[in-house]
Formats: structure tokens, C-alpha cells, sequence
């Protein structure tokens, strides 16, 4: 039995193939919920368990023909272990004071993301940013999202985009000050959304897909132990996912 007749009442809608974002050369084909769909953080929570990703209002997940790189992951946070690099990062930021809020619609915020995709991925989909797109990718879904504020004596640093499910946090996109690297404040804040699911007695982080082949997704396996979704079920994997 396919895993989409659990939600035979939402209708998924497919792309045509196009080029892959993440490895050259190969086609992709994505499936998302249709937008006319009304939902709310129990469906929203649903759908995660099943592979699925939110950006902006639209949940996907790859379903390419001729590839299953893509492979959903999530740390659960009750067995996870920092390394010692970790723990090194986590107290390097120990001066970081962190905020949560509702919305991060403001020109601080919009001027530190600019700063994040023009020197971080200026050879990617998003470059160059603008208000429009910073908006429609980083809202206040279905009422599930919070930003957590990182700051230094007042000062952002970085934000972390996080949804709160029934039964886990998704981690959906973190942006900081590119010049702050020995910092490592985007593991900090996988580390700190880790401690804050664990606080919210929620059993997992979410953090999108992994794909071994793409050296931007390498630094999830570093999170252990990890949980990755195959063949319908979640199963539990120490070191490298695809071993």
C-alpha cells in the first residue's frame, strides 16, 4: 500500500523534470500538497512523518524516477551526542543571547540575509535576494513557525527559521553573519534547536534532506545518531547514513 493512501484526502500535484538543484546533471521531479489544501500543524505533522518539506507555503518532497539521493532526515534528540567539536561550538557562543518571535519581517533581519546569500551562495538559486523572496520563503506558516534570534551584546548574528510539529521541530533555513565564521553558528543553532525540542519534550529535529553525494548536505551526518526515512519507515544510523 502506497504511504500517500494514509492522506487519500489531500491532493498531491507533480513538476515536470527539471534540472536537479543539488547534483549536476540529473533530472528531478518534485511532488507537493496542492496549494488549495487547508493546513494546519496536525496534517503539517503528518506529512513530515512521510518525507515531506515545507518552503514557504508549499510542501514537497522529491519523487525522481531514476534517483533516491534525496533522503529524509531527523535527529532524535533524546539519543543524540554531541561530538567534541560540538561541545566546542557550544561554548565558543555561550555569549550568544537567543530570542524567539513570531516574525521576522523587519529591515535588521532582511539586511542580515541579504549580507548571508550574497557571501554564502551567490552561485545558487537564491542569489540575488530580495524583500519578495525573503518574505514568501521564510513566513509564518499555518501559524507552526518561530525565528530564534541569536545576538551578541544586542547585535543579530543569526536566525534560525524553525516549525514546531506534534511530534518533533523542523528545522527550515538558518541565515548569519557571514564574516562570523569561527563562530560555526549554523551547527550552533542545529545544537541549540536539538536542546529546545528536547526541552519542548519533543522527540525529533527534522532536518531536511540528506544527500551523500552533495557536499552541502554532509554536515547533517554529523548530528548522531540519525534517523533517515527509506523505504516508509525510519530507521536508526550511527556514522554515515548510506552505510
Amino acid at each position: 500500500m502506497s504511504q500517500y493512501s494514509q492522506l487519500d484526502s489531500v491532493r498531491l500535484l507533480a513538476t515536470l523534470p527539471h534540472p536537479c538543484g543539488y547534483l549536476d546533471g540529473r533530472e528531478a521531479t518534485t511532488v507537493f500538497v496542492d496549494p488549495q489544501t487547508a493546513v494546519d500543524q496536525r496534517l503539517y505533522s503528518r506529512l513530515s512523518e512521510l518525507g515531506f518539506r515545507r518552503s514557504g507555503n508549499y510542501l514537497y518532497r522529491p519523487q525522481c524516477t531514476h534517483c533516491q539521493a534525496c533522503i529524509p532526515a531527523r535527529v532524535p534528540v533524546e539519543l543524540f551526542v554531541p561530538s567534541r567539536a560540538q561541545r566546542r561550538c557550544w561554548r565558543r557562543n555561550r555569549d550568544l543571547d537567543v530570542f524567539h518571535s513570531y516574525d521576522i519581517d523587519t529591515d535588521e533581519h532582511y539586511a542580515l540575509y541579504a549580507r548571508y546569500i550574497e557571501g554564502r551562495h551567490a552561485d545558487g538559486e537564491m542569489y540575488p535576494p530580495s524583500r519578495d523572496q525573503f518574505r514568501s520563503f521564510l513566513n509564518n506558516a499555518w501559524g507552526t513557525t518561530r525565528y530564534l534570534e541569536f545576538r551578541a551584546r544586542g547585535k543579530l548574528l543569526a536566525t534560525a527559521v524553525t516549525d514546531v510539529l506534534s511530534g518533533g521541530v523542523s528545522a527550515i533555513y538558518t541565515f548569519y553573519d557571514p564574516d562570523e565564521i569561527k563562530r560555526g553558528l549554523g551547527s550552533y543553532s542545529i545544537l541549540y534547536q536539538i536542546e529546545w525540542a528536547r526541552r519542548l519534550g519533543l522527540a525529533s529535529l527534522y532536518l531536511g534532506y540528506w544527500i551523500s553525494a552533495c557536499q552541502k548536505m554532509a554536515y547533517k551526518s554529523q548530528f548522531q545518531p540519525l534517523e533517515i526515512l527509506q523505504g516508509g519507515r525510519w530507521t536508526l544510523k550511527s556514522g554515515n547514513p548510506d552505510s
